[in-house]
């Protein structure tokens, strides 16, 4: 389990031909990581097999590569990064698992005043779970829905969230990994169960 709140970026270093495995280099302190710990990667919960001082190895299997934006990783690219929950830490998002629902595209960016509006096509089989004032996590940051249309929501992203994330460098047709509110899909499984 994860909050939203990513603690670090990291950057992919190196990517093995197979796509199966990811070097990943970051500033993040891994003297508590152990093999097999599990890090949130943009919204993807991946397991460390290997690690070093300054980076660790995580594998991505054909299903994830199918599901996510991972697809599209190549070397160079900036990752958002959280270690897991840990029962002594604060919840400062929301319950947040890694398991991506869909993948979708940005959009729309509109500079505010105060923060930045983002817009996001909403996928149809997702419209149940994203309500106004709602939670999700847009490529693994915890985020409040402000509003929804047919085909959008919308976020807002404060400058504190735009400058150490990787949100803040969203352009219209990036694609990014949505998780909806893990509560909401529980409720639905269970009033489609006692149909």
């Amino acid at each position: 389990m994860f909050t939203g709140i990513a603690t670090n970026l990291g950057v992919i270093k190196k990517i093995h031909d197979n796509k199966s495995e990811y070097l990943i280099e970051t500033d993040m302190k891994l003297n508590d990581i152990k093999i097999g710990s599990s890090i949130l990667c943009s919204g993807i919960c991946l397991t460390v097999v290997k690690k070093n001082k300054n980076s660790f190895i995580t594998n991505i299997s054909e299903e994830t590569l199918k599901t996510t934006n991972a697809k599209f990783w190549e070397r160079g690219r900036s990752l958002n990064l959280e270690k897991s929950l840990k029962l002594r830490d604060d919840l400062g998002g929301h319950i947040v698992t890694g398991h991506i629902d869909q993948v979708t595209k940005v959009q729309k960016k509109t500079k505010l005043e105060k923060s930045m509006l983002l817009s996001f096509y909403l996928p149809a089989q997702l419209r149940k779970f994203i309500c106004r004032k709602g939670s999700i996590a847009i490529d693994g940051i915890s985020l409040t829905i402000n509003k929804v249309t047919i085909n959008n929501f919308f976020v807002n992203l404060i400058p504190h969230t735009a400058s150490i994330t990787t949100l803040g460098d969203l352009v219209k047709g990036h694609n990014v990994n949505l998780e909806v509110d893990v509560l909401a899909r529980y409720i639905d499984n269970n009033i489609n169960f006692r149909k």
